[in-house]
């Protein structure tokens, strides 16, 4: 796209008393970004169930808009842009009722999948098990083209991400700021890991647009939107992640849901989602089934499908279902306490393993 018809678009996305519908609205109307732009008052008035008001303040900012320093700010920070009329725009986000006029990324979005984008949603507070349940979920999609999109918060959001890179999968982060901001900053190594080789970061905002609240539900429609299927992690009844999977439905997309235990608050959300008709999934093959996706296998990553020694496997199994203590381990295990020390150290260098709540070793 030419560098002159962009610079349009990022001007008006610029502008932050504007929203992607006006822009979108003003575009079709006039069907030329510049043409659009360059309107007056009149010619505004003109289109359908445009605000007035909202004319009027476009009108008013963009007298001190340059458009030459709009773009250049994104170009000095090495921030790439999707626009609405770019062929190379994310088909099933333009099929969504509110695309984004905009679409400012880093990373490399076409090393992903983009006909194969599942999302992953849910709690920032998710439990234990329900990190487990979507690690379980995502390594079943192991060295495979499907790439996993979430919203780059803690929680559900952080392991889906995590989960997706340990599993040599691609994934994208869709923040609620421009990239000026790292939020939540506890997150930052996911961003560096996305933006150099493992997907991409995306956000509609201009880079210097801070990470408000009422930009976080707005994101999710991105998140979805990008998506063929969305999986709930966990969800309590008013939750960010429930918006996400009405958003999911409102899209005429297919909703999923992971399971959890009945007595956490967080979980129900999900059994009211699933009684209203969401699927069930409790591994990878079934969101394949839910999306009828066949999957082609990539190339595994150096260092990927350890064997495991005997100890490691013996070790293995025994925390299959639930983490064990220390003591616990060394009571069925047998080994000495050196021993089994240096194994469970090893266990959790290569990744295998994490210590959780109570010092209690849990396979990862």
């Amino acid at each position: 796209m030419k560098k002159m018809n962009t610079k349009y678009w990022i001007g008006l996305s610029s502008l932050e008393q504007l929203d992607s519908n006006f822009i979108r609205k003003i575009y079709n109307h006039f069907g030329d970004i510049e043409t659009a732009y360059k309107a007056n008052l009149s010619d505004l008035k003109q289109i359908e169930g445009l605000s007035v008001r909202k004319a009027e303040i476009f009108l008013e900012k963009k007298k001190a808009l340059n458009l030459d320093k709009a773009l250049e700010e994104v170009e000095k920070r090495n921030i790439k842009v999707l626009t609405l009329d770019d062929p190379k725009y994310p088909y099933m986000l333009s099929q969504i009722a509110d695309p984004p006029a905009c679409l400012y990324y880093k990373g490399d979005l076409f090393s992903c999948n983009l006909e194969k984008i599942v999302a992953f949603v849910g709690s920032r507070r998710a439990s234990l098990n329900g990190k487990d349940g979507v690690k379980k979920i995502i390594g079943g999609l192991k060295n495979t083209d499907i790439c996993i999109v979430s919203g780059l918060a803690f929680g559900i959001d952080a392991i889906s991400h995590e989960s997706a890179i340990s599993n040599n999968l691609k994934t994208i982060g869709v923040i609620a700021s421009g990239f000026d901001y790292t939020y939540p900053a506890g997150n930052k190594h996911l961003y560096e890991k996305m933006e150099n080789g493992a997907g991409a970061v995306v956000t509609e905002y201009y880079p210097t647009f801070e990470p408000m609240k009422f930009r976080f539900p707005q994101r999710n429609r991105i998140v979805t939107g990008l998506s063929y299927g969305t999986v709930v992690g966990e969800a309590a009844l008013k939750s960010g992640a429930l918006i996400s999977a009405n958003l999911t439905l409102e899209q005429g997309r297919e909703l999923m849901c992971i399971p959890g235990a009945i007595n956490n608050a967080n979980t129900e959300g999900i059994y009211k989602l699933i009684k209203d008709g969401a699927a069930i999934v409790t591994s990878g093959e079934d969101v394949l089934n839910t999306l009828g996706w066949e999957v082609k296998k990539v190339e595994a990553q150096a260092g990927e499908d350890l064997e495991l020694t005997l100890p490691q496997k013996m070790i293995f199994d025994i925390i299959d279902i639930e983490p064990k203590g220390f003591d616990e381990l060394q009571a069925l295990t047998k080994m000495e306490t050196d021993e089994l020390l240096t194994v469970l150290t090893m266990m959790e260098i290569q990744g295998l393993v994490e210590q959780t709540e109570g010092d209690r070793y849990k396979r990862v």
